[in-house]
């Protein structure tokens, strides 16, 4: 299959259902997804509104991902690691080299990889915050 770039909702939603396919099986992302999100279908257009905010800068998606992720962390017990979007960015490359190609691509990585930084970060300082 040849591949393209990232051009639709289309796109950005068949990028998202396939990345989060592999987080739902992932042996150490998996239980820490799985115990969280309980509609799965919700979640995945939430997200296709955030990557489609991000990657075409089309206002849709509302939602504060630092208190979102600062909520897991706490509901997880504090168990959220840099590890973890370590192994979230390598499989988010995964799935993008997997399926597509081109500048926007290149845009999907760079912006997750800035942004898993600066979550994990505000993980780390909400954690300081309530001690």
């Amino acid at each position: 299959m040849a591949k393209k770039n990232i051009q639709t909702r289309k796109d950005v939603y068949f990028l998202v259902r396939s990345f989060y396919d592999k987080i739902r099986a992932h042996e150490i992302l998996g239980p820490i997804f799985n115990a969280i999100i309980t509609d799965w279908e919700d979640h995945l257009n939430l997200l296709t509104d955030f990557w489609e905010t991000q990657l075409f800068l089309k206002r849709k998606y509302h939602g504060n991902p630092v208190t979102a992720h600062q909520g897991v962390d706490a509901k997880m017990g504090r168990i959220i690691t840099p590890e973890h979007f370590g192994l979230w960015l390598n499989l988010w490359f995964e799935t993008l080299d997997e399926l597509f190609e081109g500048e926007t691509a290149w845009i999907a990585k760079n912006r997750a990889q800035k942004m898993s930084t600066m979550l994990y970060m505000q993980i780390y300082l909400h954690r300081q915050s309530e001690s």
